[in-house]
């Protein structure tokens, strides 16, 4: 069983992006994907979020996606709660990858705003409820208009919010604005999916974040957010401050890049890229330790 979400945490409040883990030869590691989400959940995360753009879903196959969610499931599904990457922006693939998922044991499905097509927010509305409506699962749904090309309107998410199975938006815009009036006007469970952003965004009303950086600063974050809820502004905002140079190293460049250096340099699961990406230079590595030792994390 997932552990206990509530209408306000639907899925917890800190969670993980988590990179996938391959062997030397680029196939998937799932002994290490076990191991690396175990102490992710260990550091102190509500949950993780499995086959998103993090964890390097667009070469990842659709086997290789199910056997990561058993795997991950199997490891931490007793203490945290299993969201997968569910959708591309092919709607019918969309749900044969959300029924995968869900027969895979996930607890909730990431429905990623559809990329490259630019659909209109009628499309976003038919695409996003078509995945609600093909498993019993909760969905967060994920409005990155610097990657897909085309925003949620605060009008859609509104719409979308009135089906009892969409319940949460992670949220990547950027726009602090547009944010708040989302969150009033929807009720969505609101999660921050730009880590320098998550102390702004739980200001106008986010329950918590879906974090990069958490592969590194878990107690950091979660220090943060209990600081703000509990009404200790001066301390949330010093932690915030102290990050700010993890924030900043760790999207150099490509974030799944970064946070597999940073893993391997650490003797933690991670392992090779798949192509387009590829690793740091040399240069790249010694200017992330450097960020890194900034924010207190030292390689």
């Amino acid at each position: 069983m997932a552990p206990t979400s509530t209408p306000q945490t639907p899925f917890g409040r800190v969670l993980t992006a988590m990179v996938t883990p391959f062997t030397k030869d680029g196939t998937l590691d799932v002994e290490g994907a076990q191991q690396l989400a175990t102490h992710l959940v260990d550091a102190g995360n509500d949950g993780l979020i499995i086959n998103g753009t993090t964890g390097e879903s667009p070469t990842t196959s659709d086997v290789e996606k199910a056997t990561l969610v058993r795997a991950v499931v199997e490891a931490v599904g007793d203490r945290a709660h299993v969201v997968a990457g569910g959708s591309t922006n092919d709607t019918a693939h969309s749900l044969e990858m959300a029924r995968a998922a869900a027969d895979a044991g996930a607890h909730g499905i990431l429905a990623v705003t559809p990329y490259y097509s630019k659909p209109p927010q009628e499309g976003l509305l038919r695409h996003f409820t078509a995945i609600a409506d093909a498993t019993d699962l909760p969905v967060m749904l994920y409005d990155i208009p610097g990657r897909s090309g085309v925003p949620i309107n605060t009008e859609t998410l509104v719409r979308l919010a009135e089906h009892p199975r969409i319940v949460a938006n992670k949220d990547a815009k950027g726009d602090l604005g547009r944010a708040s009036w989302a969150i009033a006007t929807s009720g969505l469970a609101w999660y921050s999916g730009d880590d320098m952003l998550n102390l702004p965004l739980l200001s106008v009303g986010a329950v918590g974040y879906v974090s990069v950086v958490g592969h590194l600063v878990t107690p950091e974050l979660r220090a943060m957010l209990e600081a703000h809820v509990s009404g200790d502004v001066v301390k949330a905002t010093e932690i915030h401050q102290q990050l700010l140079p993890v924030f900043t190293g760790m999207f150099r460049t490509q974030g799944v890049i970064t946070t597999k250096a940073a893993l391997g340099i650490l003797g933690l699961p991670s392992g090779p890229l798949r192509l387009p990406l590829v690793e740091l230079s040399p240069e790249e590595t010694e200017q992330l330790r450097r960020d890194l030792a900034a924010g207190g994390v030292h390689l």
